[in-house]
């Protein structure tokens, strides 16, 4: 007897609701260990590399490059060679699926998620669903190996450098044979380097490389289904008629679960690459020229908790001024008496935080609404705002009161350099009991921050700048930072939220506070 069993998108971390497929790291009729990387699933937050949960041979991808599945959607089939391409297919219909092709619409593509949601229950590991099946006297035919690797000299020198942004298989292979990534240049998004551009440069540079065992189809397959039911603004309908586009080929991001005609632009900017816009409608007069852009699944899910966050929490602002001549002085002390550390005031600023945290704990909560509770913690985990190509990411400082700067520093540039390449786990950047934003290194002097969800309060920080000051009725100049916290007034009043910044004033105009 053998077995059928069935890849699904897994659960990384409590918020996901469905995962794109961003890449497939094996092909179809491979042979994998567990534990072997299978593919890279892109969440709303990260892309993360789902591992075989078992061994097994890859016979029939039914979630292709760019497939976007709930939580628990069929993506594969897997059994041996032994098991026909026929019975394969009898068991993805007994579950009232279909193997879906590349480039098929997005509609034939969720009923493989629902399928899957409906014959199982989500899972936070990925789960292999089996069946018993009769041996077959066929056997599968596995893919010949191709050619060998010969790298050029002038890309050889495989350098581990954190700022090199390429996909995790590309690392491992470009580690393997000894590939200079620094001379490869990507083509993916934000210039993220793939197998496929390690290849061709490879080629290019009169080397070999063998055929790329996983890149996505381009061929985009229209659905010719009844649109007329679908949901949908007049506008939109009408757009998609003058154009020729289903319906079901379009996403929803309009009020109400509706198509709008930011959605059947998006479509008709896919289907026609070369053109720099999108044509007008007939009754309308021309135009300017205008690139419409869809919201990737990270802008979607920042825009969708903001909005929340700010509709449903009251914020109110509290603003002070910072002298941090004190603490440039102490950060240029350390930095010189201890070559190897080179600390940021930024890194200062979360120490000096996190004890002004301790000192008022009132304000290191969480608001858990559904239950109307007050959470509140016992170490300040603090989030550190990092802007990423696709958006906006939170890693978290974990009980920051207890780190030492040195410790804050070095934990601050491995989160930001994960955070920006897609590497952190989902505990990592979910959760916190506060929050701080600075964009003082983009000459900002001051801004409103919105308060991250669950958490109660967020701290925005500006631009280290002289200004002018009185003191003792003299005018001398100082290195001045404004901070303002924005609060939520259901579990933060006003005069907490003034205690916590005198607290927070104290400890950076006395840094040797935060050292003791």
């Amino acid at each position: 007897m053998s077995e059928i069993k069935t890849l699904e998108i897994p659960k990384w971390g409590l918020s996901m609701e469905e995962g794109t497929i961003a890449q497939w790291l094996i092909q179809e009729g491979e042979h994998f260990s567990k534990g072997q990387e299978i593919c890279e699933i892109e969440t709303t937050k990260i892309v993360n590399v789902l591992e075989a949960p078992f061994e097994g041979t890859l016979r029939k991808i039914l979630a292709k490059n760019g497939d976007t599945l709930i939580v628990g959607g069929l993506i594969a089939v897997c059994a041996e060679p032994q098991i026909t391409d026929a019975e394969i297919e009898a068991f993805v219909q007994s579950l009232g699926g279909t193997s879906v092709t590349a480039g098929e619409s997005k509609n034939e593509t969720q009923i493989v998620g629902t399928v899957a949601e409906k014959t199982a229950p989500v899972q936070a590991e990925t789960r292999a669903q089996t069946v018993s099946v009769q041996n077959s006297a066929s056997k599968a035919s596995k893919p010949a190996v191709q050619g060998g690797y010969s790298i050029p000299a002038t890309l050889q020198g495989y350098q581990s450098v954190d700022d090199i942004f390429a996909t995790p298989h590309a690392l491992k292979l470009a580690e393997k044979h000894q590939v200079n990534l620094a001379k490869i240049t990507g083509s993916g998004r934000a210039g993220r380097i793939s197998v496929s551009d390690i290849q061709a440069a490879v080629i290019a540079a009169g080397g070999q490389w063998p055929d790329i065992r996983h890149q996505a189809s381009t061929k985009v397959v229209k659905s010719t289904a009844d649109d007329s039911q679908i949901a949908a603004t007049p506008v939109a309908r009408r757009l998609a008629k003058q154009w020729d586009i289903n319906l079901h080929d379009c996403r929803a991001s309009g009020s109400r679960g509706r198509i709008c005609k930011e959605d059947v632009e998006a479509v008709y900017a896919r289907d026609n690459p070369n053109l720099s816009h999108t044509p007008c409608e007939s009754a309308q007069p021309p135009a300017a020229a205008v690139t419409a852009i869809a919201m990737n699944g990270m802008r979607k899910a920042i825009a969708s908790r903001l909005q929340s966050a700010k509709r449903n929490a009251p914020h109110f602002r509290l603003m002070a001024d910072l002298n941090v001549d004190a603490i440039q002085s102490l950060r240029g002390q350390i930095n010189a008496t201890v070559p190897q550390l080179k600390l940021s005031v930024n890194d200062m600023l979360i120490k000096a935080a996190a004890a002004a945290l301790m000192k008022v704990p009132q304000v290191n909560v969480q608001f858990d609404e559904e239950n109307q509770q007050i959470l509140q913690f016992q170490n300040a985990d603090i989030a550190v705002a990092v802007a990423i190509e696709n958006g906006l990411i939170t890693p978290i400082v974990k009980a920051a009161n207890q780190k030492s700067l040195a410790e804050i520093s070095a934990e601050v540039r491995d989160l930001a350099t994960r955070a920006k390449t897609g590497k952190l786990a989902p505990d990592e950047f979910q959760g916190g009991s506060f929050s701080i934003s600075n964009l003082g290194m983009l000459g900002v002097k001051q801004f409103d921050a919105i308060i991250n969800p669950p958490q109660g309060a967020i701290l925005a920080l500006g631009a280290s700048e002289q200004r002018a000051v009185v003191e003792d009725g003299n005018i001398v100049i100082r290195q001045m930072v404004t901070a303002t916290l924005s609060c939520d007034h259901r579990v933060i009043d006003g005069a907490l939220g003034a205690k916590f910044l005198a607290a927070l004033k104290q400890f950076v105009e006395n840094p040797a506070l935060i050292l003791v």
